[in-house]
């Protein structure tokens, strides 16, 4: 497919880079943009101040991307996750080891990542707790990564969400 971009422009974020076609994903960051191409490869534009749009060189076999407020994410085939951008909180300091990753989600300034197995690892910024994964957090579907709270999924239906909580979020 294509992609579209609207809204706030100020650092080329929804404009589209010219002849990127074949799009299966795309995500949001704070002021830029990523896309993932059906043959797996990444493509990134808008604001580049902390290397977010800075694409490692041969990137490739990503199933599943995610943008954070300055940071990027990537999940390849194998299971492995690859991460760039700003690392001054350690949100793109991988965990050594992490496999079996089957989703990925890029939050403020941390990021998650769930296993096949239903456990969720988190690393970077834990200021509001957004990183601790609650002890005994287990048969987790899907995750997702706000700014400063994160959220879980189980199987049975649940949902279980834990960091900054001053909104009820």
């Amino acid at each position: 497919g294509s992609a579209i971009g609207w809204g706030m422009n100020d650092h080329g974020q929804t404009t589209i880079p010219g002849g990127l076609s074949q799009v299966r994903a795309v995500a949001a960051g704070r002021n830029f943009s990523l896309a993932l191409r059906k043959d797996g490869t990444v493509a990134a534009w808008g604001n580049n101040d902390y290397g977010q749009t800075k694409v490692p060189d041969g990137l490739a076999g990503v199933k599943a991307i995610s943008a954070g407020y300055h940071h990027s994410i990537a999940l390849l085939e194998n299971g492995r996750v690859v991460a760039w951008g700003d690392n001054s909180c350690g949100e793109t300091d991988v965990p050594e080891g992490l496999e079996e990753v089957i989703a990925v989600s890029a939050g403020g300034w941390f990021s998650l990542a769930l296993k096949a197995n239903g456990e969720v690892v988190a690393w970077g910024n834990n200021d509001w707790g957004q990183a601790s994964v609650p002890h005994g957090l287990t048969n987790v579907t899907m995750i997702a990564a706000g700014d400063e709270h994160s959220l879980a999924l189980k199987s049975d239906g649940t949902v279980v969400g834990w960091g900054l909580n001053f909104y009820c979020q």
